[in-house]
């Protein structure tokens, strides 16, 4: 019974519609101008790999402009639902922000971090249709490997290997035909993206291209179980962009 208002739960907090729809692209998007202000991502960096002296820190970048815009000054409120075993406990907002932290050489690209978590790597390059992130090197210290963590795709949908840090997962996105609504706004062609490790950890997302992430769920398993539990839902209630 606690399995089936379980699965209750995250089918009305991932797909609910709304038949109003807004039109929320950032004005760095519709500006004839953006090129002027915001630096266009467009490199894919798939394969590749740095050793420590071509990745130099960093604290100040220019707004880059890809699947989402990233900038210091940009900002996304989310309504943060805390679960403690699968049991509601309490709520409430955080707020999600990225800085630039580290240039790698000699291809000059700018990752960015971010401050808590919605699904999407900690340490990201966005380019015009993919994230990716940048992970140390198992078993060989001071080399980092650029991965590929989430991208368009073309067609209704895809299945794909990905992973938890060092756990396998199969991934799969779709994109889905209603309209999402949130307290931020109602956002139509959202993709809806599943990543999946049996018996350890699950997450969604809703990722509105331009945008960012929607909705969040993460659910896990505890140490001696092997049923998934709920653990946070995130629910985008506002954003900024510069």
């Amino acid at each position: 019974m606690k399995i089936f208002f379980t699965s209750i739960l995250l089918a009305a907090l991932l797909f609910s519609a709304c038949r109003k729809e807004q039109n929320f692209l950032p004005e760095s998007f519709k500006s004839p101008k953006a090129e002027e202000i915001c630096l266009a991502q467009t490199e894919d960096p798939t394969g590749r790999f740095y050793i420590a002296d071509s990745v130099i820190s960093m604290n100040k970048s220019k707004k880059t402009c890809g699947l989402i815009s990233l900038d210091t000054r940009n900002y996304w409120v989310y309504q943060d639902s805390v679960f403690t075993d699968g049991v509601f406990t309490r709520v409430k907002n955080d707020t999600l922000r990225y800085n630039p932290t580290l240039k790698t050489l000699p291809d000059g690209l700018v990752w960015w971090e971010s401050n808590m978590s919605v699904g999407l790597p900690e340490m990201v390059y966005v380019n015009d249709s993919a994230f990716f992130t940048l992970e140390e090197r198992l078993y060989e210290q001071g080399v980092s490997d650029v991965k590929k963590d989430f991208s368009l795709f073309v067609g209704d949908s895809i299945r794909y290997l990905t992973n938890f840090e060092d756990a396998a997962a199969i991934g799969r996105s779709i994109k889905l035909k209603t309209a999402f609504k949130t307290p931020a706004g109602t956002f139509t062609d959202c993709i809806y993206v599943e990543k999946n490790a049996r018996y350890y950890r699950r997450d969604q997302l809703i990722f509105k291209p331009g945008i960012g992430v929607v909705k969040y769920i993460h659910e896990r398993v505890q140490m001696g179980e092997r049923d998934l539990k709920i653990q946070q839902v995130l629910t985008l209630v506002s954003f900024h962009f510069e």
